[in-house]
C-alpha cells in the first residue's frame, strides 16, 4: 500500500466515476482501475461496487476511504511544517470563503495580503458554509472564512468584525424617505431571501423573527445580486450585508439603504482552521491582517449617506 493507491481510491470515492477520479488523478483509467483493484487485493475486501453507470463503494470501501483521507491530509501537514520551518511566509494557501461575502471582503483584503505575505500563493474557494466546513475537516482548504456560530470542536475560530445589516428598498416603497428605522418596523413587512443553504438566509430569518417580519412567498434567489436586482425591480425588499454596498460595488438609483437605529442586526465573521493545523501560528498573523480593514467600511449609516442619491445642482438663469 503506498500514498498514491490512497490517493486514488479518495479519488474514486468523490468522484463515483473511474474516468472522472481518472481524469483527476492525471493518469490514465485503466491504470486507476488497476491499482484500486491491487489495494483489494491487497487488504483483501471489496472496496468498490461496480456497476455499468456509475461506481459504488462498498461499506468497507467507504471507511477506508475516509481513513485514506486522514493519512493524506496528516501527510499534507508534515510537508507544511517543513515549509513552513523553512519559510513561515511563503507556499500555497488554500483559503476558502462564502458567496454572499467573498465578492464584497475580497478586493479591500487580497491586496494587503498580498502586500504583507508578498511570497503566499493564495488559492481562493468560493462554496457554501457546509461544502467549506467539509472541505475543512477533509483537508482540502487550510483556512475558511465564514459567519459564526459554527459548532465544530476540530475547529479553532478566529474573530474577524462584525458585519451590520442594511434594509434595502425600491424608490417608491413606502420605507424609501426614511434613513433610520427599528426593527419593529419591519413587522408588518414581507422580505425577499436567498435559497436554502446560504447562511445569511438564516440570519435573515432570524431577523424576521425579532421583528415579526415574514418571507415573501413565492420567491427564493440563489445569489446577493439577484436580489439586489429584484429590489430594484420593486419586487420587494430585502437585507444586505454593509461590504455588500460599498465600493467597488456600483450603486444603483433604484435601491434605497436604511440603517437601523440602535443596536443593528449583523452577522459576525470568523476565520476557521483546524486544531491540528501546523499553520496555526502563520494563519493567526494572516486573521490579524483581514481585520485591519477599514472600519469605515463596516460603517451602516455611513453607507447610507453615500449610496444616497444627491440632489441635482440647479443651474441659475443669467
Amino acid at each position: 500500500m503506498n500514498l498514491r493507491d490512497l490517493h486514488y481510491l479518495v479519488a474514486l470515492a468523490e468522484h463515483r466515476h473511474f474516468g472522472r477520479a481518472a481524469q483527476a488523478s492525471f493518469v490514465s483509467q485503466p491504470t486507476l482501475s488497476t491499482q484500486i483493484k491491487k489495494l483489494e487485493d491487497e487488504l483483501g475486501v471489496a472496496l468498490v461496487e461496480r456497476t455499468p453507470r456509475k461506481v459504488l463503494l462498498t461499506e468497507v470501501g467507504r471507511e477506508i476511504a475516509q481513513r485514506a483521507r486522514d493519512v493524506l491530509n496528516e501527510v499534507e501537514q508534515i510537508k507544511a511544517i517543513a515549509r513552513r520551518t523553512r519559510d513561515p511566509e511563503s507556499g500555497t494557501l488554500r483559503l476558502g470563503i462564502f458567496p454572499t461575502l467573498g465578492p464584497y471582503l475580497l478586493p479591500h483584503v487580497v491586496p494587503r495580503i498580498r502586500e504583507r505575505f508578498p511570497r503566499l500563493e493564495l488559492l481562493l474557494v468560493e462554496e457554501k458554509t457546509e461544502v467549506l466546513l467539509r472541505q475543512l475537516r477533509e483537508g482540502r482548504l487550510d483556512v475558511g472564512v465564514m459567519a459564526l456560530p459554527v459548532h465544530d470542536d476540530q475547529l479553532h475560530a478566529e474573530f474577524l468584525f462584525e458585519e451590520p445589516f442594511l434594509l434595502a428598498v425600491p424608490e417608491h416603497h413606502e420605507l424609501a424617505r426614511r434613513r433610520e428605522l427599528k426593527l419593529d418596523d419591519l413587522s408588518d413587512q414581507s422580505l425577499l431571501l436567498l435559497d436554502d443553504g446560504h447562511c445569511l438566509r438564516d440570519q435573515a430569518l432570524e431577523v424576521c423573527e425579532l421583528s415579526g417580519a415574514l418571507e415573501k412567498s413565492g420567491f427564493r434567489a440563489t445569489s446577493l445580486e439577484t436580489l439586489r436586482q429584484m429590489v430594484a425591480a420593486d419586487v420587494g425588499i430585502t437585507l444586505l450585508p454593509t461590504l455588500a454596498v460599498q465600493p467597488p460595488v456600483a450603486h444603483s438609483d433604484n435601491v434605497h439603504l436604511i440603517a437601523f437605529r440602535g443596536k443593528s442586526p449583523s452577522r459576525r465573521i470568523a476565520m476557521f482552521w483546524r486544531k491540528s493545523s501546523a499553520m496555526a501560528g502563520f494563519l493567526k498573523k494572516l486573521a490579524a491582517t483581514v481585520r485591519e480593514i477599514p472600519q469605515a467600511l463596516l460603517d451602516a449609516r455611513a453607507a447610507v449617506v453615500e449610496n444616497t442619491p444627491k440632489p441635482a445642482a440647479r443651474r441659475v438663469a443669467r
